[in-house]
């Protein structure tokens, strides 16, 4: 008998070794009763130990092993929603501006300040780029270019109700630090040409009852124009002696023209109708608009490029958005134009046949109102004929010619 006692006590202590213990009664009891709360159960190995807790049903739940993103926990995500909306509604409803005259709301990411930095710099880069070919200050073309913006100007001040905060127009001189490649580079960038010569009937793709709608939707909200960009403006004029048929006006105030445009267009009325047009970008920050804009699509592209081509992403945000909000802008330049030389004393009437003019030199084409940043001659000269602007701006015409000074139209 004593071999059988040995042979079962060393049985029961090999059986204890590789056994695990079961918890005591009262400590059972304990993890039932506390269902929620996360308690040690000893593992296999000695060495350790893993949590789990007992749901209502008697079940035991163990927490997952390894790291754990902050994204799992519900509390996290919904704090990072949270704080991420109310930056997004910060930043939307402080840099959110209303263009005058149209009232188009419109989100500008890009201060003031560094807006006009931008303007003064491709200013010097346009004036290194085309150094020499710079027509002096006192030349008839330079002159009459400098007499004409002067009276935009003006009209721009009656149309904002401003008091005198700009500098005396001044000619720009050829002096000038940055390469001439980048002023090429530049003016490469701002040149467009399409071909042939056809219009299509109005559509969808490009009308002007926007305007309309957003003006009656500004006036009845009381909204305020956004004009303190134009505070404290430097204005310069420069005509480059160039076959290119352009003129564009920067921000801060610096206005270009080439001999190519004056070429084609001989009268008063016609260099004011584009220079009008082309201050009308300046009046309603088109050029830092396009800046938030191409910011978005980026972000956009960058998103859409992990599920489809690229390719395909490109193409599609261009013909979608890209351009049709650059049309849009053409024509809402059209329209600010329009008043600024009504009010500076020239016919508006001239404008239509301006814009149709144009197409033809640049060459109309039926899809470029649909493939390019700019809407087709024929295109902006019916939307001008039409409009309701146009019996403003004619209105405003009659007054000015007959010395009496309309003040604030655009707000």
């Amino acid at each position: 008998m004593a071999w059988y006692r040995r042979s079962k006590l060393g049985f029961d202590t090999i059986c204890r070794y590789f056994t695990v213990p079961k918890p005591p009664i009262n400590q059972l009891s304990k993890l039932t009763s506390a269902s929620n709360n996360p308690i040690r159960f000893p593992k296999t190995s000695p060495t350790g130990y893993r949590y789990y807790y007992v749901d209502s049903r008697q079940v035991r739940h163990f927490k997952p092993r390894g790291f754990k993103w902050w994204i799992d926990n519900p509390r996290n995500a919904l704090i990072v929603v949270l704080v991420g909306s109310g930056i997004g509604v910060t930043m939307y409803f402080g840099n959110v501006e209303t263009i005058p005259y149209t009232k188009r709301r419109h989100l500008v990411l890009l201060s003031k300040n560094m807006e006009r930095t931008i303007g003064e710099s491709q200013f010097q880069n346009m004036k290194a780029g085309f150094k020499g070919k710079i027509l002096p200050a006192m030349h008839p073309e330079s002159v009459r270019v400098r007499m004409i913006s002067k009276d935009i100007i003006e009209a721009l001040q009656r149309g904002l109700k401003k008091e005198q905060v700009w500098t005396d127009l001044s000619y720009g001189s050829e002096s000038g630090s940055a390469s001439e490649t980048r002023g090429k580079e530049m003016l490469m960038a701002m040149t467009e040409e399409t071909a042939g010569d056809k219009w299509e009937g109005k559509d969808e793709v490009l009308n002007d009852m926007w305007v309309d709608e957003s003006r009656k939707k500004g006036t009845d909200k009381g909204v305020k124009s956004a004009t303190a960009h134009l505070e404290g403006l430097k204005w310069e004029v420069l005509v480059v002696n160039d076959h290119v048929v352009n003129a564009f006006c920067l921000p801060g105030g610096k206005i270009v023209v080439f001999t190519g445009l004056l070429e084609h267009f001989r009268t008063d009325e016609e260099i004011a109708t584009i220079i009008g047009h082309e201050v009308a970008h300046a009046v309603a920050r088109h050029a830092a608009e396009q800046i938030t804009k191409n910011l978005w699509f980026t972000i956009g592209q960058l998103i859409l490029y992990q599920f489809v081509m690229p390719d395909l992403v490109n193409t599609m945000s261009n013909l979608l958005l890209k351009l049709p909000f650059s049309r849009r802008m053409e024509i809402e330049a059209d329209y600010i134009g329009l008043l600024l030389m009504a009010s500076a004393g020239y016919d508006p009437r001239v404008a239509p046949k301006v814009f149709e003019k144009l197409g033809q030199v640049s060459g109309d084409s039926a899809l470029r109102d649909y493939l390019s940043t700019h809407p087709s001659g024929k295109r902006r000269s019916k939307l001008l004929s039409e409009a309701s602007v146009m019996q403003e701006a004619i209105s405003i015409y009659r007054e000015a010619i007959a010395g009496r000074e309309v003040d604030g139209f655009f707000l």
